[in-house]
Parts: structure tokens; C-alpha cells; sequence
């Protein structure tokens, strides 16, 4: 059950208010008082957290001083017990004004573009992103229904705005359960890298997360409870895998095609299609020489079999990655061995506090004085807004090829400092463990000093030679070493430029989104295409996060726009939508130019950032809020429309009849 932030008055002695405010983040709390007593005063500059970006480890409460978190934590204490004994909660009318001077407060003077993002992430308003319309309202005639493709992340946001709009919808889904990646990925010790505060909907928050980064039945567990609570789960078809879309002319519609759970070959129409597949769903599995001949398990960590252990084997691990790093200490506790297989070291940022729970005081506020949660979930989405953005932009003045600015060498001489300390017992393992590239090209990991230790483990071997051919009974390496396992775990990352790989789209005409694309795929604000009326994306082409904010972030932006697209539609009587080629192109050029000036692409180390042309097809180059804006923002001339007068659609799945 999800907790909604606390909104009643506040019960606590003296002694547990001082205990909670030891634990506290300081920045947040005062705003809450501030919100709370409807009293600005509390905003003091003395203990306001200073402006600043982030680098290469956090600075506790914001970059607080010791002394202003002192004082701040008698001022917090102090407005707590008058909470308390003035029976506050929750204001029930909304101060616009002092929300504006709260959120300045936090963020130091926000620009008024990017205030109704803020006003979304905050939640206090209410659900700001919800739909201003409701088919009922606007078009209660209409027989438009949308099929949404995938039940994760992005199809339950999907979900939750047409089921607001009151659109007829269905979601595919091919898993037997909701959460995408997280129902997908159980391999031990997989959790989140962003905090799982800012990792969650606007307008579905939570207060009692457990911990900093939860782990992934946590996160699989929240997204299958906002679809039940907010109505999209009935609306969901499990063990559907679509195969392709074809577009009948006609109609106006799309007939998806897709195998039910007994493998029979159906389909379904729908005047719009969603695609919320992600970009991390194709396992990146290598087709290393002789890997048909090894004769025990072999699998990729997103293909982790059901009750599989490790227990007492010799382990080749492949990769490392995300998963990789997540995985491998988990498994060291139990495998007799564990060879890891390294092309290039992974970039870490210290995050000491990575598997902890979150302190006891804390976790008691978050849950006990009324909308702490939300002021606290404002607080992490606002840091994570800037993120290390400003370090990973090039100079191109810079000379150095380890880093491309001042910033970006700051960055690698920090990270540099870190590893030394964390090998200094070990310094043989330096030079295998320190990335050959900038900081910021590959994902950078989230470090608590785990993966040092069981690289010291003597039954831990990091191998960095290349992998000649797989054998029956292990792996030989360049350097004509084989190494004897039992198993052998592919943590490869995904296929993530494959956009809609998987399923054949085939728009007017009988053109081919396969054949557009040519392994280059683009969108018009990562959402829709070109030739391909009423079909839109959601985490699509160059909307993946590097260095800042949470893809939830994204997804909720995108999928606010298609809705704006679609009342659009119902309230004119129009029935086809396509961009134009124009504006879309203009789009990529600028993120292909900003792009140029990101560090992942001023390196010729491979990762899942880049397609097969070395273009950077996945990652979002511009400020976070940026997006927010181009797609509150709906123009209807940057798209063409047509009205016609489709056949009633048929909302039942039925038996495909003949060939395609």
C-alpha cells in the first residue's frame, strides 16, 4: 500500500523530536515549517543551504556549514514543538506566494519557465500535470480507444492519464506482472542508482521508502500498486507480446498484431498507439566464439533463473556495468570463485550510504510531520535537476584527452583520489581499475567501497584480457589462459539503441519504421515520427538521463504531451496525427549539436549511449526542465492533421485471420 505524505497533526515528546531532527535533512524541514505554520520568517538566509552544483561527492545538507546545521537544527527543533503544540497540519488552502518564496528559498530564484515543473514535483498544488479534459466532456461520441505497449514505468503513466481523461485504453504487456526492467531484472542485488524519492511519480508519492536506493521488489512493488490505486491495472492484458503495427489507411487506425499467452497469433485495433518499451528491455547478450559449447548454465542478468544460486561454483562474470557492480558483491558471499571479465573499467561516484537504510529519525519525520515527504521529495528532485550536468560539457579550449574541461579534469582527479585510497593495500589493481576515458562517457556507478573489497577477495580474479572462445568447460582469454567455471553470467547491459526492434511498424504505404530509422533512431521530442500517424513514444529516442534527474521525470513529460496531442484531436473531431518533417528535424539537429558538446561523445570508448554510427541516439543533452517546457508546450502547426470517418473500432482481441 502505497503511504500518501502525512497531512495530519503532528504527536511527539521533546525526546523524539530530537532525535528525528539529529537525522533530518535540514534544507527541506525548514521548508516544511515554513509550509506548515504559513510563516515565512522561518526562512532565515543564516542556515539557507548555499547555491551550489554538484561534484564528485555529495556535500552533507546541501553544503551547509557545520555551524549553520547547528543552528539550523535549534531553529528546526524549535519549529517543530510549536507544530506540535499549536495542533498545525497541513494548510488546507494553498499560499501560492509563499510556496514561490519557499522554493526560491531551496533553489535560489527559479526562472518563471520552470516553475510549473517545480509545481508538479512539489505535489502540495495537487496533481498539476492531471488532464484538463475528459473525452466525456469534449467528444462523447468519439470511438477512439489507444492501445499502450509495455506495462513498466512508462505504460503505467500512460495508463494513469487516459484512465484520468477517461480514454479507452488497453496496455500489452508481455511479462505475467507490471514494472518493465524491474519485473524483468531479479539478479541479487539489483536496486536503483537514483534516489528513490525522485525515482516515483509526481503524483503518486511516497513517504515511507526504505531506504536511500530501494531495492528492485521495492520499485516493482510501487509501480504495481500505482496501477491498482490509480485504476490502470484492470485495463492491463499480461503474457501479450506484440509483434508489429500496421496501419490501415482507411481507418484511420492501427492493427496491432501479437501472440495471447497460448502462443496464438491475435490482434487488435486502435485509432493511437503508445510505445512505452523502453530502452533498456533487449538484453545485449555477446555471441562470443564456442559459447554454443559450454556445458553449464549460461545466462544474462535480465534472464536470472527462478531460484538460481550460486552456492559453492566458479563464476565468470561478463561485464562491468550497472548490473555487474550491483551483482557481483551479493554473489561473492556465496560462489567458490568469481572471474570478472572487465573491457573497461567503470567511472564511480562515492555514495557511502548506498545500501543503508534510511536513519530511523529520518524515516519518523518523513511519515509523522505533515508533507516533510513532499518538501524532502522536492528537495532530492531539485539536486538531482542540475545534477553533474555542468561537468560532463566540453571545453573546446581544453587540450587534455583524459577530461574535456577544467570541471570534467576536477571530476577524474577526485574520482582518481578515491580509488587510490580505496587500494592502497592493494596498488597492483590501480591501473586495472582506473577508467582509460573522461568521466561521463559510460554511466558512472554509485560507489560504497563494495566492489574494492571483493576485487581484494583472493577468490575474485579481475580479468581486463580479451575473451578468445568460450570452451565446454570455461573461457580462454588472448593471452591463452583458460579458466575453469560452472557458470557464466552475461552482465552486458542492453540493446538500447534497437528502438522498437522487436516490432515490425509498418505506416501508409507500406513504409517500414525499421527502414526509416536504419538502426538511427529519431524522434520529434523523442515521442513521435514522421509517416508514422498516431503512433507516439514514451522514453523514446534521446530521452534517457545521464548525469541528472529521474527518467520518471521524462516519461511523465512526455506522456502529458501525447494527452494534449489527443484532446487536441477529440475537441476538433480529427482522427490522424502526424509531426512534421520540419520541426522534427530542426529538433535532432539541436540535440545532434548539443549532443557534440556532451563528453559521451568526445570519446572513442563504445558504449550503449551511441547507435552503430557512433551518434548518441539515447541521451537528453539539455537542462532537465528544458524538456518539461518544449513539451508543456503543444503547437499544433508542428504537426498535420486529417479528420475522417473511421468504422467503429473493434475493442475485443481477436483471432488473426491469414498471413501479413
Amino acid at each position: 500500500m502505497i503511504i500518501t505524505p502525512y497531512t495530519g497533526a503532528l504527536v511527539a515528546d521533546d525526546e523524539e523530536l530530537e532525535t528525528a531532527v539529529a537525522d533530518a535533512e535540514l534544507a527541506p524541514l525548514i521548508a516544511t515549517i515554513a509550509w506548515v505554520t504559513q510563516d515565512a520568517s522561518w526562512l532565515a538566509e543564516e542556515i539557507r543551504p548555499p547555491r551550489s552544483q554538484l561534484q564528485a561527492i555529495v556535500q552533507p545538507q546541501g553544503g551547509m556549514t557545520l555551524e549553520q546545521q547547528e543552528l539550523a537544527r535549534a531553529r528546526c527543533l524549535e519549529g517543530l514543538k510549536n507544530i506540535r503544540d499549536q495542533h498545525l497540519s497541513a494548510p488546507d488552502t494553498i499560499d501560492h506566494n509563499l510556496v514561490q518564496k519557499i522554493v526560491d528559498y531551496l533553489a535560489h530564484e527559479v526562472p518563471d519557465a520552470h516553475r510549473p515543473a517545480l509545481d508538479q514535483e512539489l505535489g502540495i498544488l495537487g496533481d498539476r500535470s492531471r488532464p484538463t479534459w475528459t473525452l466525456s466532456d469534449i467528444n462523447p461520441d468519439s470511438t477512439v480507444q489507444v492501445v499502450v505497449i509495455g506495462g513498466g514505468m512508462s505504460g503505467v503513466v500512460a495508463g494513469v492519464r487516459l484512465k484520468q481523461a477517461e480514454v479507452p485504453f488497453v496496455v500489452l504487456e508481455k511479462n505475467q506482472g507490471i514494472g518493465g526492467s524491474w519485473w524483468e531484472n531479479t539478479y541479487p542485488g539489483c536496486r536503483l542508482d537514483t534516489s528513490n524519492f525522485a525515482y516515483s511519480y509526481s503524483f503518486a508519492q511516497r513517504s515511507d521508502w526504505p531506504s536511500y536506493f530501494s531495492p528492485q521488489s521495492e520499485i516493482q512493488k510501487y509501480f504495481e500498486e500505482v496501477a491498482v490505486q490509480h485504476g490502470v491495472f484492470d485495463h492491463i492484458r499480461f503474457g501479450v507480446t506484440v509483434t508489429g503495427l500496421t496501419f490501415d489507411d482507411e481507418a484511420d487506425e492501427w492493427i496491432v498484431h501479437h501472440t495471447d499467452p497460448s502462443g496464438a497469433h491475435t490482434t487488435t485495433r486502435a485509432r493511437h498507439v503508445i510505445t512505452a518499451v523502453g530502452q533498456l528491455n533487449i538484453p545485449n547478450v555477446p555471441e562470443l566464439r564456442g559459447h554454443e559449447n559450454f556445458q553449464g548454465p549460461q545466462f544474462h542478468t535480465a534472464q536470472w533463473p527462478e531460484g538460481f544460486s550460486v552456492e559453492g561454483k566458479r563464476v565468470a562474470v561478463i561485464g562491468t556495468g550497472a548490473s555487474g557492480y550491483q551483482m557481483v558483491p551479493v554473489i561473492a558471499k556465496q560462489a567458490s570463485h568469481i572471474d570478472i571479465y572487465q573491457r573497461s573499467a567503470p567511472w564511480m561516484l562515492p555514495t557511502r550510504g548506498y545500501l543503508d537504510d534510511l536513519p530511523e529519525g529520518l524515516a519518523y519525520l518523513l511519515q509523522k510531520v505533515p508533507t516533510y515527504s513532499q518538501w524532502y521529495r522536492f528537495w532530492q528532485v531539485w539536486i538531482a535537476v542540475g545534477g553533474r550536468h555542468h561537468l560532463v560539457k566540453v571545453d573546446e579550449n581544453w587540450s587534455m584527452t583524459e577530461s574535456v574541461s577544467a570541471a570534467n579534469e576536477k571530476l577524474r582527479q577526485d574520482l582518481l583520489a578515491e580509488i587510490e585510497k580505496q587500494y592502497t593495500d592493494r596498488p597492483e589493481l590501480i591501473p586495472l581499475v582506473t577508467p582509460n576515458y573522461p568521466p561521463g562517457v559510460k554511466r558512472m556507478l554509485r560507489d560504497n567501497g563494495d566492489w574494492a573489497r571483493v576485487l581484494k577477495m583472493e577468490s575474485t580474479d579481475l580479468v581486463v584480457d580479451d575473451i578468445h572462445e568460450v570452451t565446454a568447460t570455461g573461457i580462454t582469454t588472448s593471452d591463452g589462459t583458460h579458466r575453469e567455471v560452472d557458470v557464466i553470467i552475461y552482465a552486458t547491459g542492453f540493446r538500447a539503441s534497437d528502438f522498437l526492434d522487436t516490432i515490425d511498424v509498418v505506416g501508409p504505404g507500406g513504409r517500414h519504421l525499421r527502414e526509416q530509422w536504419d538502426g538511427d533512431a529519431r524522434a520529434y521530442l523523442g515521442i513521435t515520427v514522421p509517416h508514422f500517424p498516431n503512433l507516439f513514444m514514451v522514453y523514446g529516442p534521446n530521452t534517457n538521463l545521464s548525469v541528472t534527474g529521474s527518467i520518471i521525470f521524462m516519461s511523465e513529460c512526455a506522456t502529458n504531451h501525447v494527452v494534449k496531442i489527443l484532446g487536441h484531436m477529440e475537441a476538433e473531431g480529427l482522427t490522424r496525427v502526424e509531426v512534421r518533417q520540419e520541426p522534427h528535424d530542426r529538433f535532432n539537429e539541436r540535440i545532434d549539436r548539443e549532443n557534440s558538446q556532451r563528453v559521451w561523445a568526445r570519446s572513442d570508448t563504445t558504449s550503449w549511449y551511441k547507435n552503430k554510427f557512433g551518434r548518441v541516439s539515447q541521451n537528453w543533452p539539455l537542462d532537465l526542465l528544458d524538456y518539461f517546457v518544449l513539451t508543456q508546450k503543444f503547437d499544433p502547426d508542428e504537426y498535420t492533421f486529417e479528420a475522417g470517418s473511421p468504422q467503429s473500432l473493434d475493442t475485443e482481441i481477436t483471432p488473426e485471420k491469414g498471413n501479413r
